[in-house]
């Protein structure tokens, strides 16, 4: 895919604007309802700014070719029954099946990036902020975010939820900006409990649990339907809010190094993730 000027000043000017509306939000309701104000947390702030920008830009580039060539291989790998069904199947209905389609490939994407060594290392620095806020979402080597989407966008192709072109885009450009509005929420430092709705979506609970140093950094994957961890005996979501978060796995203090060094050969077997 070919990325012009013009579209990469449209889309920093989307982020900017993006950020301002975000920060006109968040950073209130943190300061009112924040479950701690450490100063020691502003020395994230510049980096979580910086991976804001190469998240929100960088995986727009990498994902362009393999959703292109994905969504040829579609066309020729999906049968035309299958296809000719989902077609006829009300909008509403095609969007709510891509949800938890999509959202069931997320849940094992991010699943795998805890259990596989070598998406660990790239999607350890999600995990090394100790000081959780709504920019800790976009804190995320390239690969990772879009390792994490190819899981999810692969199966609407496949099973012809999404087509190429512009009208068959519609449902996973609706699933990936839903599912990252929804992820600038649940990563912000809010100490709310929502009560009968943690059942249906996930919270700032939920994923501050997911985020915790020691025993449930490999529980409480799914981005926004809980019920994926319950069938897949992942939940956790005690009425206490974890102790610590952050991980024991070494990230490099800059940004060059965090981006650089999960592509450098390992110097050693990994050993236990905490």
């Amino acid at each position: 895919m070919h990325f012009s000027l013009h579209e990469f000043l449209e889309t920093a000017l989307r982020l900017c604007v993006w950020l301002v509306l975000l920060t006109a939000l968040f950073v209130p309701l943190e300061r009112w309802f924040g479950a701690r104000h450490d100063a020691s947390a502003r020395r994230d702030l510049g980096q979580n700014l910086a991976w804001y920008f190469i998240s929100g830009m960088v995986p727009v580039v990498l994902l362009g070719v393999p959703t292109a060539l994905l969504a040829a291989a579609a066309q020729h790998l999906v049968p035309a029954a299958l296809t000719d069904a989902i077609r006829a199947l009300p909008y509403w209905l095609r969007l709510a099946i891509g949800f938890v389609v999509a959202e069931t490939g997320f849940y094992w994407g991010h699943r795998l990036s805890h259990e596989l060594p070598w998406l660990w290392r790239f999607h350890a620095l999600h995990h090394s902020t100790e000081h959780l806020s709504f920019l800790a979402n976009t804190r995320a080597h390239p690969v990772d975010m879009v390792v994490t989407r190819l899981f999810g966008l692969v199966p609407l192709y496949l099973l012809g939820l999404a087509s190429p072109g512009v009208a068959g885009s519609g449902a996973p450009a609706l699933l990936l900006v839903v599912g990252s509005m929804w992820g600038f929420f649940i990563h912000a430092d809010l100490r709310w409990r929502l009560g009968p709705l943690e059942w249906l979506l996930t919270t700032p609970a939920f994923h501050h649990w997911h985020h915790s140093r020691r025993d449930h950094i490999n529980r409480n994957y799914a981005s926004t339907l809980p019920v994926l961890d319950r069938v897949f005996g992942t939940h956790y979501l005690p009425r206490h809010w974890p102790a610590e978060c952050g991980t024991g796995t070494p990230v490099a203090e800059t940004l060059a190094g965090q981006l650089l060094d999960p592509l450098a050969p390992p110097a050693a077997p990994h050993g236990q993730r905490t």
